[in-house]
């Protein structure tokens, strides 16, 4: 048989390669546009290079047509994320975040599906102060966007935590390997100042990504069976921790992920990572950089739209890839080991732990951190946060852990839980806790329809028919997106909605509770009415005819209500 010749696929770069190519690790105009004061905006060359650095320039799309006729430029903002591998916060830095939220932002924060802060509406004259404010309190947001790997995820897992202690230092050293080595973020941002953390190298600037970085994103995920919320299986890496006799023996090795497509475009596609062997803790970070090396070597640098590592492999085959994964590490993998997931949701209320902790899952709508007239989630929050003594941990479902609560510490935060109304949310329907919605309107420029500020209002009219049906307490994973870009990872959820046009949706059903198995598209381009109808028949004969045990996603294709997706490749069929 003829050795497969690798190579990435032929067409000119994109403007984006040569944007990454003429940076100069990074730079470009940066440093001078940030002083321009003619403009709140910025050149697209160097919003380009914006996202490398954590920040996207967006304007507040609900005045933007006022604007417009005014002759006024857009209400143009910086959304700013903050890396948090793992997910994990300090007491200290979560007190950081609260007041550049209040200072330089809108005053509220965004915890995001990748277990990452967000900041919206900071103004470009408070950039440079906020990007100094968070490093001040030794985090990043290096790298939280672009063409690189992103924010490192970690299950939370706070009813394992020995496990989950020893998986999050590995996430920390993935994120810290994985860094790109630039010093551009610190001579623009911090007037190269040196921080903790703050990598430095010699000689050449960039010794694993190259001048021009990667052809797209990059994702890595730590899953901790039997839970799955990080989605593995929607990750670039999915690492699967191989637990036995209550040690971590290593990791199973999942390539391939992402859930991003493009409406009306079959070529685009989400996809479900793929298992290719086993490695022990101590092999992974080399294991995760030879797999990212083969993506920036072969991936589509002409196109964007495929140039995501699961079209890689699905133009070069899966064997093909793994052999050139180990032909770099120059070892092969192990066989992949058993494992088993149950579910990809939260754990609310209170959990022990070991060592005499205490960990309190709390319930954040949508993921935003904010004071209402009726509920000071941000303030109570930031009473918790001056007398914790252990951590916080963002979780892949946008709520939040206050983790490693002292038995001595635990009265004092049961009590503020008590006087803010902190909720953990077991008053709600199960449908609302499995609930995700991605940002969209007004500040992401992709939307094409609500999704935040939307689903909670349409969960309201769809929990009256679960209550109707008996299903107040039945899980059922449920997300909302803007756009198909899978910010909330829609299609691995049990009915989604992925935003069309304005009040418009594309309907899936048929994922797997688990996180294992795609959605497929039921109904295109419908509107609440036509949702609400659909559902109203869809849930009850669930109810009605649902086998002991069965999750919606198994029954709708038991049903033959929609087809099973075996794969990203037969999305479309």
């Amino acid at each position: 048989m003829a050795k497969v010749v690798l190579k990435a696929p032929d067409g000119p770069p994109s403007d984006v390669e040569r944007i990454k190519r003429e940076s100069r690790y990074l730079r470009g105009t940066l440093a001078e546009t940030m002083e321009d004061p003619i403009s709140a905006g910025i050149p697209d060359d160097d919003n380009r290079l914006m996202k490398f650095h954590g920040s996207y320039l967006q304007d507040d799309r609900d005045v933007r047509t006022e604007r417009q006729k005014q002759k006024l430029e857009p209400a143009y903002q910086f959304m700013i994320r903050v890396r948090t591998p793992g997910g994990v916060a300090t007491p200290e830095q979560w007190l950081v975040m609260d007041e550049i939220a209040r200072k330089y932002a809108n005053g509220t924060l965004k915890l995001t599906t990748r277990q990452a802060f967000q900041l919206h509406g900071v103004l470009k004259w408070n950039v440079k102060k906020t990007m100094q404010a968070i490093n001040g309190a030794l985090m990043t947001t290096l790298a939280a966007c672009g063409d690189v790997n992103r924010n490192v995820m970690c299950n939370p897992n706070p009813y394992q935590s020995e496990v989950h202690a020893e998986v999050y230092e590995w996430a920390k050293l993935l994120s810290d390997h994985l860094l790109p080595k630039t010093r551009a973020y610190y001579e623009i941002w911090l007037d190269d100042e040196k921080v903790a953390g703050t990598p430095q190298v010699d000689g050449e600037e960039e010794p694993i990504y190259g001048p021009t970085y990667l052809p797209r994103k990059f994702k890595i995920g730590i899953a901790v069976p039997p839970s799955n919320d990080v989605d593995v299986f929607s990750q670039d890496i999915g690492l699967i921790a191989i637990v036995e006799d209550g040690k971590l023996a290593g990791f199973n090795v999942a390539i391939g992920g992402g859930m991003g497509m493009t409406h009306g475009d079959k070529t685009t596609y989400p996809q479900l990572a793929k298992v290719i062997g086993f490695c022990t803790p101590d092999q992974v970070v080399e294991v995760a950089e030879k797999i990212m090396t083969v993506q920036r070597d072969y991936g589509n640098r002409s196109v964007r739209k495929n140039a995501r590592f699961k079209y890689t492999i699905d133009r070069l085959g899966l064997e093909v890839v793994k052999e050139e994964i180990e032909r770099r590490l120059g070892w092969k993998l192990g066989e992949a080991r058993p494992y088993h997931f149950e579910h990809n949701g939260d754990r609310y209320g209170w959990v022990e732990g070991v060592n005499g902790t205490w960990h309190f899952t709390l319930y954040v709508e949508g993921g935003r951190v904010k004071d209402d007239d009726d509920y000071k989630l941000m303030t109570g929050l930031r009473e918790i946060a001056k007398v914790h003594t252990g951590d916080f941990r963002l979780t892949a479902n946008q709520n939040l852990v206050i983790a490693n609560v002292t038995s001595e510490k635990k009265a004092e935060i049961e009590a503020l839980i008590a006087k803010y109304g902190l909720t953990d949310g077991k008053r709600y329907t199960a449908l609302r806790r499995n609930a995700l919605a991605c940002v969209a309107l007004p500040t992401c420029g992709l939307a094409m329809a609500e999704a935040e500020r939307y689903l909670p209002k349409l969960l309201d009219k769809i929990e009256e028919i679960i209550d109707e049906n008996g299903l107040r307490d039945e899980e059922i994973t449920i997300r909302m997106t803007g756009c198909p870009n899978g910010c909330a990872r829609h299609v691995l959820a049990e009915i989604a909605f992925v935003g069309k046009a304005v009040g418009k949706y594309n309907m899936y059903l048929g994922a797997a509770f688990n996180g294992t198995r795609l959605g497929k598209l039921y109904r295109e381009n419908i509107g609440e009415e036509e949702i609400l109808r659909e559902l109203r028949v869809l849930l009850a004969r669930y109810a009605k005819e649902r086998l002991d045990g069965e999750h919606f996603g198994d029954f709708v294709i038991r049903a033959g209500i929609v087809k099973e997706v075996t794969d990203g490749t037969n999305f479309h069929d």
